[in-house]
């Protein structure tokens, strides 16, 4: 592999990677201009088991999208409806959306993963009371919820900061952000497709106050539309960066752009090799964030098998209730039960370990597969 680094240029990045040295910005476009794939992948792959070995991880969640109206205009949406009434929108009562968490009483779930439309007309309470509760039904489940355009959004529309904002949704229940809403953080690039919706330095504000609070949190990078390779590599500069001065990053998300049912639709989806490359790069860039997932509903399930051999460390979960990327056009499964995701964990070579969204070790790689009924 030395002379095979060597011949593409890439032994000074191996070296500097032994050394611990961290890669620039140069290094990364250079990552995403490699000609050859498993290269790239053996290099990732050493990071990635430098840090977890074989272990891959995964949790028992439900994600819950409980309105899909919003006033954003995303062009790569295929979930939003604009107002009340229009065809296909939706808007879960308190009951409907508790009930989803009722249905489950006797399955382990440890997370409930909510993201939204940006509504203009419900009351700030609707979500201090869907937090509320959640906890009185489970008081141990892991709230999940609003990405930091969601939260930048409820400051302007109820007048409020976004440091208030977080507070009152903390001390409703709220403990810690998931990381959508990020795309690509160029301003090219929003200008383009998300002109009208948390800029950039709100976003990464938003989970710095956050970690400033104690909650953790993710971010996610938008890939394979209009983005180029440089921009991508910014995307997870500017990550890293937040990182060093916080720490309260755990997982880098990168997520596969879908073109159908939207204003993109002409754009071809990003191949399976492109994947790959996006995540291994990751992987080699973002040394000082843990974990590299592979989100399965939107790669699909045997990209996110691969992926585990390009620097990923994490499959997310069970989901049960993803309907963004299923309004997109994937066609991978709406829910995945654990008994499952731990045989295709196992398939790639890998030992599955069920984690909770904090990372604690809840079922090891030896424990016995035992199915769980999941609610259709």
């Amino acid at each position: 592999m030395r002379q095979r680094l060597s011949a593409l240029g890439l032994a000074d990045m191996s070296q500097k990677l032994d050394a611990g040295e961290r890669l620039s910005f140069d290094d990364g476009v250079r990552l995403f201009d490699c000609p050859d794939l498993l290269a790239l992948g053996w290099l990732a792959n050493r990071e990635r088991e430098k840090r977890h070995g074989g272990r891959t991880y995964y949790n028992f969640n439900i994600r819950l999208e409980a309105t899909n109206v919003c006033v954003a205009s995303c062009l790569f949406c295929s979930f939003a409806r604009l107002k009340p009434g229009d065809a296909g929108s939706y808007t879960m009562s308190l009951e409907q959306a508790w009930d989803k968490l009722r249905q489950r009483a006797d399955q382990p779930l440890t997370e409930i993963h909510v993201v939204n439309g940006l509504h203009p007309d419900l009351p700030f309470d609707y979500y201090l009371d869907l937090l509320r509760g959640f906890k009185r039904i489970r008081p141990d489940i892991h709230l999940k919820c609003f990405t930091a355009v969601e939260i930048a959004f409820f400051a302007d529309l109820y007048g409020m900061s976004d440091e208030r904002v977080l507070r009152e949704l903390r001390a409703a229940g709220l403990d810690s952000l998931p990381g959508g809403g990020a795309e690509v953080f160029a301003e090219r690039v929003r200008r383009k497709i998300c002109h009208d919706k948390c800029g950039t330095d709100r976003y990464l504000d938003i989970h710095r106050q956050a970690h400033g609070m104690g909650m953790r949190s993710n971010i996610t990078m938008l890939y394979g539309h209009i983005e180029t390779p440089a921009e991508r590599v910014d995307h997870m500069l500017r990550t890293r960066a937040l990182q060093d001065e916080t720490g309260g990053l755990q997982a880098f998300i990168p997520l596969a752009f879908h073109p159908d049912n939207n204003q993109m639709r002409k754009l071809p989806p990003p191949t399976a090799a492109d994947s790959l490359r996006v995540h291994a790069v990751s992987r080699l860039m973002l040394d000082n964030i843990p974990h590299v997932k592979a989100f399965w509903i939107a790669t699909g399930v045997e990209v996110a098998q691969l992926a585990l051999w390009f620097g990923v460390d994490d499959l997310d979960g069970t989901v049960q209730e993803e309907k963004i990327y299923h309004m997109a056009g994937a066609r991978t499964p709406e829910a995945m039960t654990t008994t499952a995701i731990r045989r295709l964990i196992r398939a790639a070579g890998r030992d599955p370990i069920e984690r909770d969204t904090l990372y604690n070790v809840i079922t090891g790689a030896d424990a016995p597969d035992v199915t769980v009924a999941l609610v259709q």
